[in-house]
């Protein structure tokens, strides 16, 4: 389908964005990489009146390393996530997600930002935030303000942004070198939507698992984040039954829908799968 008719703004600062969102209200809407926007624009289940285009404002743009935290603005690409050596030594679990985003045409387009904001359930970086427990900044006509990832998501397409507010960077804490990681996804091709998909992150000592903390995509209306199951490796030795536990919890809080991807059922056995994956490869690169 075609989407209806908007009118196209382009600002080049924040401040500007932001001024355009407040006088124009509920009829505007933020235009980052436009690949989660765009398609329900043509299936007409968003119809805005306006789109601000965020790519003009440079301001957005960047990772960098401050104190104990990374911070990644939020139009900063899938595609300079996965060249970043600051990432690459830091926080290497999100190379590996952006990775296995779409493909490498859409990668080069699409925003961290944009991934993370718009509460789509099958946007992958979404549940990986939550399981960093990232912060996300965001700025409006009453200034700036901070929420975590794990409190932003209220149900599909809903999140605590306000209307005229914008996204303009993520803090993610900085794991301890030497912790484990991975971000398990199954899909159906190259370029979808996860069937159901797991990120982990762990760590360990004297073979004991010491924090856990896991993330679920596209298994409910809104990413998960699997406390209970994340308790049952901690304190383990993430043996087969510690790990069974975690991936049975993580299951017991997912309701995916029947859709083109399999029936509700298989989808939450495929997220109590992707836990099980996840986990055995954060373990080994944990050293355990």
């Amino acid at each position: 389908m075609i989407p209806g008719s908007f009118e196209y703004h382009r600002p080049v600062s924040l401040q500007d964005a932001i001024a355009l969102l407040v006088q124009l209200g509920d009829d505007a809407s933020p235009l980052a990489g436009g690949h989660s926007l765009i398609p329900v624009m043509k299936t007409r289940l968003a119809t805005p009146e306006h789109l601000v285009d965020l790519a003009g404002i440079s301001g957005l743009k960047g990772i960098r390393r401050q104190q104990d935290h990374i911070v990644i603005g939020a139009m900063t690409t899938q595609s300079d996530m996965i060249a970043s050596p600051v990432l690459a030594e830091t926080l290497p679990i999100i190379r590996e997600t952006s990775l296995l985003i779409a493909d490498p045409q859409i990668r080069y387009v699409g925003t961290l930002g944009g991934n993370v904001a718009n509460g789509d359930p099958g946007n992958d970086m979404p549940a990986l935030m939550m399981c960093l427990d990232a912060e996300y900044r965001l700025a409006g006509k009453n200034g700036e303000r901070s929420i975590r990832a794990r409190e932003f998501y209220l149900g599909a397409y809903d999140t605590a942004r306000r209307n005229d507010e914008i996204l303009t960077e993520v803090r993610i804490p900085i794991p301890p070198e030497g912790h484990g990681y991975a971000y398990e996804k199954l899909k159906r091709k190259v370029g979808d939507y996860a069937v159901a998909a797991a990120a982990v992150m762990l760590t360990a000592s004297n073979g004991t698992c010491r924090t856990a903390s896991i993330g679920l995509t596209n298994v409910a209306d809104t990413p998960l984040f699997a406390e209970e199951a994340a308790r049952a490796l901690v304190g383990t030795r993430l043996e087969p039954a510690a790990i069974a536990n975690a991936a049975k919890a993580a299951e017991g809080i997912t309701n995916p829908a029947s859709d083109g991807r399999g029936p509700s059922e298989y989808r939450r056995k495929m997220a109590g799968v992707m836990v099980r994956r996840a986990v055995e490869r954060a373990k080994a690169r944990a050293g355990m």
